[in-house]
Formats: structure tokens, C-alpha cells, sequence
């Protein structure tokens, strides 16, 4: 059954978990939001070799439940590799989490979650 509109009228934003070049070039396409003081929460968050991976679940959890005004959560693939726990049991309609290549790192649909649901829903 779908949630009714009140459960996702609130949600306007995208937010990003990426490499540095994913996270630039979709703050140069406008996407980026910092709420107001005093928590200035960020809809963004830039992963490197030497970002732990709890920073990154943090992150996760942090646009998939705490925070009401995100509609689609995108993801470079990769990253989504290192919690792909959090990633495969998350099944709420909103925020849509979408898994996307990085420059460096080659798209694979047979890793992709939304994919694997698709096919499993399809009896493939």
C-alpha cells in the first residue's frame, strides 16, 4: 500500500554520498543544501581512502531516517560496496536510494540493490 502524500510532501532535497568528483560536479549542478543554524546539517558527504566506514553509515542513516526533506539519497557504487548491509536491508520508499558510477569505478548492475530487487521480483 503507498504511504499517503503527507508522508513525502516535505521532501525536496537530493543528497549525495561520493567521491570528490561525484559530490562536485552534483554541487555545481545545484543540488547542494546546508540547513540553518544551529546544526547546519549538510545534504553531502565527500568519501576518500581515509574516510572510516562509520562516517559513511552515519551519513546513511542520517539521510535515510533522521532527516524528512530528502527525497533520493544517490550513492557512488563503490562506497555502497563498503556498507552494503545498510544499503541491501534499507527498503523504505523514501528517501529512493540510487546506487551511480564514479569516474574511477565502473558501474556493475549484478552489485546494484534496486536491481537485484527488480530481478527477485520478476522470479529472475
Amino acid at each position: 500500500m503507498a504511504a499517503p502524500p503527507a508522508a513525502y510532501k516535505d521532501r525536496h532535497f537530493l543528497a549525495v554520498i561520493g567521491d570528490e568528483d561525484s559530490v562536485t560536479g552534483l554541487l555545481l549542478a545545484g543540488i547542494g543544501h546546508v540547513t540553518p543554524p544551529p546544526d547546519a546539517q549538510k545534504n553531502f558527504l565527500v568519501v576518500d581512502a581515509k574516510t572510516e566506514t562509520a562516517t559513511i553509515e552515519q551519513a546513511f542513516d542520517r539521510y535515510t531516517h533522521d532527516r524528512k526533506d530528502i527525497a533520493i539519497l544517490l550513492i557512488n557504487q563503490h562506497i555502497a560496496e563498503r556498507i552494503r548491509h545498510r544499503v541491501d536491508t534499507y527498503t523504505d520508499a523514501f528517501p529512493a536510494v540510487l546506487e551511480i558510477p564514479s569516474k574511477e569505478h565502473p558501474y556493475d548492475p549484478e552489485k546494484d540493490s534496486v536491481l537485484r530487487r527488480v530481478r527477485r521480483l520478476f522470479g529472475e
